[in-house]
């Protein structure tokens, strides 16, 4: 059994965590209400960029060409992922890490297992990077994941780097794995097919379009040419918001969780101490009296 010193030593030290992991939950919730703001704000935007593009391509389905509308067979596959930055988030990385995987070993002929060299993989967030550095996929890029304040011109680098590979041909399929934000506690792993740009949603549902007659001016090509790049720009964008938002949001919960933890565990220790201390109090006592019974003697 622990002495009362040990018990003492294990309440200060779980003192200590819990101001830690409650100065942390502070934060991660001050930074949570930003972010979703952000999110709550760009969500439209990126809807609708989505519904407009999926319209046109619906209208100029047979008469229009651009690289990224480019349907090809899907031999070389590239992964944008999304991942976590930092820990101390729950299964938040983990959660991420395991749908990329699942992508990897489903994406492949017959829905098998995508062969090393047919993968690119381009990593946001230094959890991904230090994961993924230990396989044998080949990495096509590396970018930092920004916490404080993720701008567009970080999702324009990216996309200019997906661009460049599927204009190229290295890639012949692009998806997105991301986190999308529910809500502070509710955070969803999401697999979208970026490119190339279809008339669908990311489930493969057709949109509903209305059957709309669309004149383009200028022509098609030269606005799909400006269009189109900045659909891309804002799907990623989204991505890197909703990821933010939803890591904030599990380090949150996962430090609320650590300081309720904390609580509990100091008042189990205490409940110890106090019953360690009643024990030599009671042995003291007794000693006493047998001394004294036995000086009577």
């Amino acid at each position: 059994m622990a002495s009362i010193r040990q018990i003492r030593q294990r309440i200060r030290t779980a003192k200590n965590i819990q101001q830690i992991t409650k100065a942390m939950k502070m934060v991660a919730a001050a930074r949570l209400n930003k972010a979703q703001v952000r999110v709550k704000a760009a969500r439209p935007y990126s809807d609708k960029m989505r519904e407009v593009m999926s319209s046109l391509s619906k209208a100029g389905a047979g008469t229009i060409s651009h690289p990224l509308l480019e349907v090809r067979e899907p031999v070389r596959v590239g992964i944008l992922a999304v991942t976590a930055d930092r820990g101390l988030c729950g299964s938040y990385a983990t959660n991420i890490l395991k749908k990329t995987v699942e992508v990897l070993r489903t994406s492949g002929p017959a829905g098998g297992p995508l062969a090393p060299e047919n993968v690119r993989l381009l990593l946001v967030g230094r959890k991904g990077q230090a994961f993924f550095r230990r396989r044998p996929y080949p990495i096509a890029g590396e970018f930092d994941l920004n916490m404080t304040d993720t701008s567009f011109i970080e999702a324009q680098a990216i996309a200019r780097k997906v661009r460049e590979l599927y204009s190229t041909g290295e890639i012949n399929v692009l998806y997105l794995v991301y986190t999308q934000f529910l809500s502070a506690l509710t955070q969803r792993p999401q697999v979208v097919r970026l490119l190339p740009i279809v008339p669908e949603e990311g489930d493969g549902e057709p949109m509903q379009s209305g059957g709309e007659d669309y004149l383009f001016e200028p022509d098609a090509e030269g606005l799909l040419e400006r269009i189109l790049p900045r659909t891309i720009d804002t799907a990623i964008y989204q991505a890197l918001l909703d990821a933010v938002a939803s890591e904030h949001g599990s380090r949150m919960t996962a430090m609320s969780s650590a300081t309720d933890n904390a609580g509990k565990m100091i008042s189990g220790l205490t409940l110890q101490a106090n019953r360690a201390r009643q024990a030599a109090i009671t042995k003291e006592i007794s000693e006493i009296v047998g001394g004294a019974d036995a000086l009577k003697g």
